[in-house]
């Protein structure tokens, strides 16, 4: 089974709000997710979609992918810059700006089986077991 991923690291959003987006894609389908993200209008959007995309190319390479599917989405904290802010009586307040490190993993989408259904030939249940 194929599969192809994408890494974004050092981003500018919180950790905490990324993973709203991330949350509403993971286990879909490429198509769905970027639906999903069309529609959503959270801050994390425009990230998380430009990682999908760069998942999607990666998972392009050589040959033409077949249906793809979310297999993996998660995010985890990256470094975060440390700013201070002035405030009352010569004090100082630290401002922590977080980073994040999202990752996107795709894989070939399995085929359905469904069961066939064996048709009946105008023959009842009865006329079956006699």
């Amino acid at each position: 089974m194929k599969e192809a991923r994408a890494v974004g690291n050092y981003l500018r959003i919180a950790p905490r709000k990324a993973r709203l987006v991330v949350d509403l894609i993971r286990g879909c389908s490429v198509n769905d997710a970027m639906n999903a993200l069309a529609m959503c209008r959270k801050r994390g959007v425009q990230p998380v979609r430009k990682i999908l995309v760069s998942a999607m190319a990666n998972a392009a390479g050589k040959e033409k992918p077949v249906a793809m599917v979310v297999k993996d989405a998660y995010v985890d904290e990256g470094p975060t810059l440390k700013r201070y802010m002035p405030r009352a009586m010569g004090r100082a307040t630290q401002i922590r700006k977080r980073t994040s490190r999202i990752t996107i993993v795709l894989r070939e989408q399995e085929p359905k089986n469904e069961p066939v259904k064996a048709k009946a030939q105008g023959k009842t249940r009865a006329a079956k077991k006699a």
